[in-house]
């Protein structure tokens, strides 16, 4: 018997799970797949020796996450690779802006408005762990309240309204191509807190991949799990209360949804209902690519970043995204585009290439987007399309039948705007608890939300461990027993 079960093995799970281990307790994981990972999986999309990132594919907020910094993965197998730059943003007829971890290098690169980036950025870059920390544990009173109150007053802007301090379009776009990670339109609230966050964390450390593919990170983690006495079990679906073995508390590392359709009779209606209007926002369009090449940039410094924002000036941004928003697909959508085998030469056989590219689509959109996000990527690469060997793609559907926590292809566990950050599932005290005193949530939908971190599993198991010891092992009863 266990004293927590933990549903769904993604980087929240598996976090929750070596939190719970390490303080002793027994710990059984099930993964309805047949591998662990969630969104960390890595497979042979296109060809053979060919290795795709199936979601995410590189971490900044991985290598920066304040409770991954405490573990020994390296000594389970993960090895994070830096490029020398994190960012690169072409534009039209001038040289890419490139995001470093050097504040001077990048400020050098935004001409007039350097001074004004280093000024903007040098206080959160100064103390940049303590931020994070913060940021990542929205839920808790900060440790250092007058830093996030300083952040705070800057966090809460649009996008826009930060980029507005801007003069040069290089600035604005640097902005806006962080700030649209969001998945929000660039006028709402908040988006300035998400462009900060990733400007930080960038010159913390430039934004990493792990060798061998993203699964590496689930790997290591898994290892680390087991060596604690941690147990896994793949391919065991859990849809129902009758599905869950005895156990004090049960964490699920699942969207809302799912939640509320399985589990309704060990929850209170009221909370049931609260759950399904959780709103999930816009889904994804991604291609990956298997590649003759590297792409042939028309600035050959994009080859320096792990990431590259394909979307143009700050205006053709925000105009992108605010029409997924409105429900329609952009001509020109923003593509945020990743070329790990630039770095990691075991993603690709020698000399070719992967390529990883989305864009954003309304939710539940089966449009495929290949050409659109093709045509971006010629418009800053001519030549392009003869570097292709083979495409795989996936729309929403393709997402949420991989993954039954991206809702019509929501990858990031559901909007963040301005009445859904910190209520994220519903309004509660501590969020990661349920009206079932054995039931929590550790997923994405929870504080801080999406991102490669499993900071929403370890805040979940902390909120387990302050009441674990007052519960027996038992079957989940009714919330009504």
């Amino acid at each position: 018997m266990a004293d927590a079960v933990i549903i769904g093995s993604g980087p929240n799970g598996l976090a929750a799970g070596i939190r719970l281990a390490s303080a002793g307790f027994k710990v059984v994981i099930l993964e309805a797949h047949r591998e662990i990972g969630g969104g960390t999986r890595t497979a042979e999309l296109t060809l053979k020796g060919y290795h795709h990132d199936v979601c995410s594919s590189v971490h900044p907020m991985g290598v920066v996450s304040p409770y991954f910094q405490t573990l020994p993965l390296d000594q389970h197998g993960l090895e994070w690779i830096y490029p020398p730059a994190s960012v690169a943003h072409p534009l039209n007829g001038r040289p890419a802006v490139l995001l470093t971890r050097s504040l001077e290098e990048t400020a050098a690169r935004l001409g007039v408005d350097g001074a004004r980036y280093h000024k903007t950025l040098k206080p959160f870059v100064c103390c940049a762990e303590e931020l994070i920390a913060g940021a990542l544990s929205p839920a808790k009173f900060p440790r250092h309240p007058l830093l996030m109150a300083r952040f705070g007053l800057e966090a809460i802007r649009t996008a826009e309204s930060l980029a507005s301090r801007f003069r040069t379009e290089e600035a604005k776009a640097l902005i806006a191509g962080c700030a649209a990670h969001s998945i929000l339109p660039l006028d709402k609230s908040l988006t300035a807190a998400v462009a900060l966050v990733f400007l930080v964390t960038a010159h913390m450390q430039n934004w990493a991949v792990a060798k061998g593919g993203s699964h590496s990170i689930t790997k290591a983690l898994a290892s680390y799990f087991r060596s604690l006495g941690g147990e896994i079990h793949t391919g065991h679906r859990v849809s129902t209360a009758a599905d869950l073995p005895a156990a004090r508390a049960y964490l699920f590392d699942t969207s809302p949804n799912l939640l509320a359709e399985g589990f309704p009779d060990v929850l209170p209606p009221s909370y049931v209902t609260r759950l399904n209007k959780f709103r999930y926002g816009p889904g994804v369009f991604k291609v990956d690519y298997a590649l003759k090449r590297s792409i042939p940039w028309r600035d050959a410094d994009i080859l320096k970043a792990s990431t590259v924002h394909l979307g143009g000036t700050m205006a053709q941004i925000a105009a992108a995204e605010k029409a997924v928003w409105q429900g329609e697909h952009p001509q020109r959508p923003f593509v945020l585009l990743t070329q790990q085998s630039e770095f990691d030469p075991s993603r690709a056989p020698k000399g070719r290439h992967t390529l990883w590219a989305y864009c954003h689509v309304p939710n539940g959109s089966t449009v495929d987007m290949s050409a659109a996000i093709e045509a971006q990527i010629e418009r800053f690469a001519p030549g392009f399309r003869e570097t292709i060997l083979k495409r795989h793609s996936m729309h929403t559907a393709d997402f949420a039948a991989y993954n039954a926590n991206y809702v019509g292809g929501a990858i990031t566990g559901g909007v963040s705007d301005l009445a859904q950050f910190l209520t994220r599932p519903v309004v509660r005290l501590n969020p990661y608890t349920t009206p079932n005193e054995r039931i929590f949530l550790c997923s994405a939908s929870t504080p801080p939300g999406g991102g490669v971190h499993g900071m929403c599993g370890f805040n979940a198991a902390e909120a387990v461990l302050a009441r674990i010891g007052k519960l027996s092992v038992s079957p989940p009863k009714s919330y009504n027993n």
